[in-house]
């Protein structure tokens, strides 16, 4: 049985992949740069002052905004880009929860997030049906393989490479606080440029679709 082709809207030429793939290449080694000022400063070493923290705010705002993007466009992915820029937004709100905590009140991050996801989860459940239908219609595609990639990364492998047990039983009367810091830190910005990536895949992938239509 021969294979069917794919549809013209979800193949990108091997010029196009090269290229992202060196503007990612280039983007990572930059962050990483980033990092390495981070650990040779001594001082605030991958706390919420870091350059480090910095950027995984910066990034999870970005992602929140390309997917709000993609909501107002009635035509795209309105309700699975919702429950994504939900996501990424209190995700966004967590990774700030100290300024939050410490210039708003404590507990402030809570409430912001109870506000966003909510709501958005509402949306997406009383809208069920046509949220499956576009989750179906990303499915295969490489900015919903490198959202859930990212997602693993920073929300499962993260926390569990993170643990201040393992870290402890590694470096035995060696342990320092920072190496454990630093560890999860910079998985978690792994996790989050895999994120960020894949909001641009989506992007991308949605204004084919409108191109092709």
């Amino acid at each position: 049985m021969t294979n069917s082709p794919l549809p013209s809207e979800a193949t990108i030429s091997f010029k196009a992949i090269c290229f992202r793939a060196f503007c990612y290449i280039l983007f990572v080694a930059g962050a990483m740069q980033l990092v390495m000022l981070d650990a040779q400063s001594g001082v605030d070493r991958f706390t919420e002052t870091s350059l480090t923290e910095l950027m995984q705010s910066t990034l999870l705002l970005l992602g929140a905004v390309m997917m709000g993007y993609l909501h107002r466009r009635p035509s795209a992915i309105p309700h699975v880009s919702l429950l994504m820029g939900a996501f990424l937004f209190a995700s966004y709100v967590r990774e700030n929860d100290y300024w939050l905590d410490r210039y708003v009140f404590d507990g402030a991050w809570q409430v912001i997030v109870t506000l966003v996801v909510v709501p958005a989860l509402f949306v997406v459940i009383r809208q069920r049906h046509a949220f499956v239908a576009e989750f179906k219609s990303i499915s295969n595609s490489l900015g919903l393989g490198m959202f859930t990639a990212g997602f693993l990364t920073t929300y499962v492998f993260s926390r569990l490479y993170g643990r201040s047990e393992f870290w402890e039983a590694m470096l035995g009367d060696h342990y320092q606080r920072v190496i454990k810091d630093a560890a999860e830190e910079v998985t978690e910005l792994a996790g989050y440029m895999l994120l960020f990536f894949a909001c641009i895949e989506l992007v991308l992938l949605l204004r084919r679709r409108a191109r092709a239509a």
